[in-house]
């Protein structure tokens, strides 16, 4: 008899896989850094990387089907208990300054819905902007404490709506100069290859953690790897097909991107009122107005209001539900009436709120400090993937304990050899994506502030992890 939780084919873990990774800002992002360079890019980070990111995902949870932990129980099954708490540590960590830029999106989307132009992110103080990013934020993290699940409801729809705009933007914005009269493609030469091939020179490696940061986080569909009919075969092909999808969507909408913005001219504010001007010109071009963008900003502020909200709650519970009393204060682990972790919702609180007002006492422009802080998230967020590729290592390197109906590669070396690179890689990644984007010459004071949080930022975030252990230890001598 079949096994009837057996019912994935390849194809539908692709396209669960495809809406958990992808986003159009991936394509603004990284447009808004390296202009069409960025092509060449795509294809060298799909190849080189993003392949063997989400086939090693793909091994890990077939051989730890039974583990409900993800990257923390991986780690603790081929590890040590302490090197899974230091992944879950970092798991959870790393969404501080994602909460601290999720309200930013918000403000931008109800600008864009009421106002009907992006003129907030350059006319507003940084400092007044941080101010309401803040009493967002607390307002969010207080519903948050009172188990507010509407909005992971909402956030749902809102993200299959992101994703739906998404492809509608790549299809309009390339096929723009074909079907409308009068619309010229914005960047010269899209017909020369010189025009797609990227400077390899400091400048471009520090921009590689942005790409990164894209096509991160496949660890998410690790579950759905022992729900897969014949998972050997069909998950790596439901992999590969996600990666084709990927790249299929960056090149196009990055190809998109040179239609509609000069590549060697890019407006500053491309990556905060990117999608919006982007959608204005489309709807412009085929005589429907604003609807583009009403919807996109619609979709974009629930989806970002579910984001905040559900990334308050849910990388919290990961850390505190599974905790190893050695490793995490009972303080910390404190459950209120409500169900909720109240006092690590005031360690959540306090870390945030630091991180949304510091950064503006330096970084005046509005516009240049939603730029800086979703390039610190490009640095910080893929510093849970370095705990994959540690877990794949180690697999292969006590290849002989575990069996799994789907592997990568079956020698042992090889094996290793793909997880230190992809570890490295993503190392290397973040180091140099520490480099401010910012012209030194120009503002050498801004410079050397951004520099400074770039640096203080993970270090900091890290650190703490480091400290809950003696707190713990502390905690138990006096009770003993």
């Amino acid at each position: 008899m079949a096994d009837t939780k057996k019912q994935l084919r390849w194809y539908n873990v692709a396209l669960i896989a495809f809406v958990s990774v992808w986003g159009l800002g991936n394509v603004f992002n990284n447009y808004a850094q390296q202009g069409l360079s960025v092509v060449t890019s795509w294809i060298l980070i799909m190849l080189i990387y993003f392949v063997p990111y989400a086939l090693i995902v793909g091994q890990l949870g077939s051989t730890f089907k039974d583990q409900a932990g993800g990257v923390s129980s991986w780690i603790k099954e081929t590890g040590s208990v302490r090197l899974a708490y230091y992944a879950a540590w970092t798991y959870w960590v790393v969404h501080i300054p994602y909460l601290a830029q999720k309200p930013q999106a918000i403000l931008i989307a109800l600008s864009w819905l009421f106002k009907g132009n992006g003129n907030f992110v350059n006319t507003v103080s940084s400092m007044t902007v941080s101010l309401i990013c803040l009493a967002l934020f607390l307002l969010f993290l207080w519903l948050s404490s009172r188990g507010l699940t509407t909005l992971n409801r909402i956030g749902s729809m809102a993200g299959t709506a992101m994703f739906l705009m998404s492809i509608l933007f790549i299809i309009l914005a390339v096929t723009a100069p074909l079907m409308v009269k009068g619309v010229h493609v914005a960047t010269p030469d899209m017909g020369d290859l010189h025009t797609y091939l990227p400077k390899f020179d400091l400048n471009y490696f520090t921009t590689i953690s942005m790409l990164v940061f894209a096509v991160g986080g496949a660890e998410k569909i690790s579950p759905y790897v022992n729900n897969t009919k014949h998972a050997s075969k069909e998950f790596p092909l439901g992999m590969l097909v996600l990666a084709g999808m990927v790249a299929f969507c960056a090149l196009l909408g990055s190809f998109g991107m040179g239609m509609l913005f000069d590549s060697h001219h890019i407006p500053t504010d491309l990556m905060s009122n990117g999608p919006y001007t982007a959608f204005a010109m489309l709807g412009n071009y085929y005589h429907l107005g604003n609807i583009f963008v009403i919807l996109y900003a619609i979709a974009n502020a629930l989806a970002s209001i579910s984001a905040l909200a559900f990334s308050i709650d849910a990388p919290l519970k990961i850390l505190l539900s599974d905790a190893d009393p050695h490793f995490i204060p009972k303080k910390l682990r404190r459950i209120n009436k409500k169900g909720t972790p109240i006092n690590g919702y005031w360690m959540t609180g306090i870390l945030v709120s630091i991180l949304i007002i510091v950064p503006a006492l330096g970084i005046g422009n509005m516009n240049e400090l939603y730029k800086w802080l979703l390039n610190l998230n490009s640095v910080v967020m893929p510093l849970r993937y370095l705990w994959v590729f540690l877990a794949y290592y180690l697999l292969n390197r006590h290849l002989e304990k575990f069996q799994a109906d789907y592997m990568l590669v079956k020698n042992k070396h090889a094996g290793m050899l793909i997880g230190g690179w992809c570890f490295f890689f993503t190392a290397f990644a973040c180091l140099l994506g520490m480099l401010p984007k910012i012209s030194y010459l120009n503002d050498p004071g801004t410079w050397w502030f951004q520099m400074g949080l770039n640096v203080i930022t993970p270090v900091v975030l890290l650190a703490l992890g480091l400290v809950l252990p003696m707190l713990a230890r502390r905690n138990e001598l006096t009770t003993e």
